[in-house]
């Protein structure tokens, strides 16, 4: 499920590390995780079974301090897991178990409810609403624009000089395109171009559809006048016109909830810089390629991937695939560094498998 990025480099750690050494390292990232403060050498010999004095746990974490798994954010605080410490503690320590019954059927109620209306849009806003309101972190969902089989083309006039061109998948996806009407358009011309396009163009992908209407020019001209005929070229041109633009989109939801723990200006420019990054199309490309990369489920902390370098932030995304177990999307959470990852992990999962499900059909 996960794919241990960096687990190469922590061999070396887990080897020095005895078992009580161990269990310190463990409850100083477990205390971080909960709570997000270091936590200091009296707190600790509470928290751990062993009976350990203070004086000895200082020395332990003067240790782990040195092999760069902790550090300290001041002189007289406790200790925090680095970069490299939650790597490690997710790579060596953390135990992912199956998502709860009640949370798998809250997620799949909700997603097969979006789907009702055949949808992907709505499907995938869902998917990125739910994973938000449960990790309380932002819920993101990224989708190539794939081309889907065609059910229906229809124009309907807007005023005398323009038409909205109003193209229907299979799947249900609407999409509108406004197009200038050449001079003179009758409203039975619309309707003769409609026709003519709807009987040549069902159950084809827009690629397909504009290679059939090519071969069959002569067929065309026959068929419909010059004015008709154009309706026809130009309602294809429309969208085809658009395929060189960004072929995939960016959903996020719960953007607010990465707000609630920030006070600091420096913090939230990083935010902001991070949106920015993802909105831009190679933000998205390089997403999509983090979750393409693995065969599930991964984990990128902090600066780990270059798109989260500067916000500090971290991401847990698997991809979605299509029929043909091609990956046409990526879904997932971004939080701080503290994420519950044992939590999320599985959530991720088993809603990027629910999608995978739903949109093959």
């Amino acid at each position: 499920m996960i794919r241990p990025d960096r687990a190469d480099t922590l061999h070396a750690p887990l080897q020095v590390l005895d078992q009580r050494s161990r269990d310190i390292f463990q409850r100083i990232v477990e205390s971080y995780l909960n709570d997000g403060e270091p936590v200091g050498s009296r707190n600790l010999s509470r928290l751990l079974p062993l009976s350990l004095s203070p004086a000895t746990i200082r020395n332990v974490m003067s240790d782990l301090e040195h092999l760069g798994l902790v550090y300290s954010p001041h002189i007289s605080a406790g200790r925090m897991p680095t970069q490299l410490g939650l790597r490690f503690f997710v790579d060596a320590f953390m135990e992912v178990s199956d998502l709860p019954a009640d949370e798998r059927s809250s997620i799949e109620h909700q997603v097969r409810a979006a789907g009702q209306n055949n949808s992907v849009e709505h499907v995938l806003t869902e998917a990125s609403q739910i994973l938000s309101g449960l990790s309380r972190g932002a819920g993101l969902v990224l989708a190539t624009k794939a081309e889907g089989a065609l059910k229906h083309i229809e124009f309907v006039r807007l005023d005398p000089t323009r038409a909205l061109a109003v193209m229907v998948t299979q799947s249900g996806d609407v999409e509108n395109r406004v197009l200038d009407l050449p001079a003179g358009v009758t409203s039975s011309q619309l309707i003769e171009a409609s026709n003519f396009l709807n009987a040549h163009i069902h159950g084809k992908t827009l690629a397909e559809a504009r290679n059939q209407i090519a071969t069959l020019q002569e067929e065309t001209r026959q068929a419909l006048d010059s004015l008709s005929q154009h309706l026809v070229e130009q309602g294809l041109a429309v969208w085809s016109g658009a395929s060189g633009d960004q072929q995939t989109r960016l959903i996020v939801r719960g953007r607010s909830n990465l707000l609630e723990n920030i006070s600091a200006q420096d913090d939230l420019e990083r935010l902001r810089l991070l949106f920015d990054d993802l909105e831009t199309k190679e933000g998205m490309i390089q997403l999509l390629d983090l979750a393409e990369a693995g065969s599930g489920v991964r984990i990128f902390i902090g600066s780990e991937n270059k798109l989260f370098s500067l916000s500090g932030s971290s991401l847990v995304v698997a991809p979605y695939r299509d029929s043909e177990q091609r990956v046409i999307g990526a879904l997932g959470v971004i939080g701080p560094t503290r994420l519950n990852y044992a939590r999320i992990v599985p959530m991720v999962d088993y809603t990027a498998s629910l999608v995978s499900r739903l949109l093959r059909g």
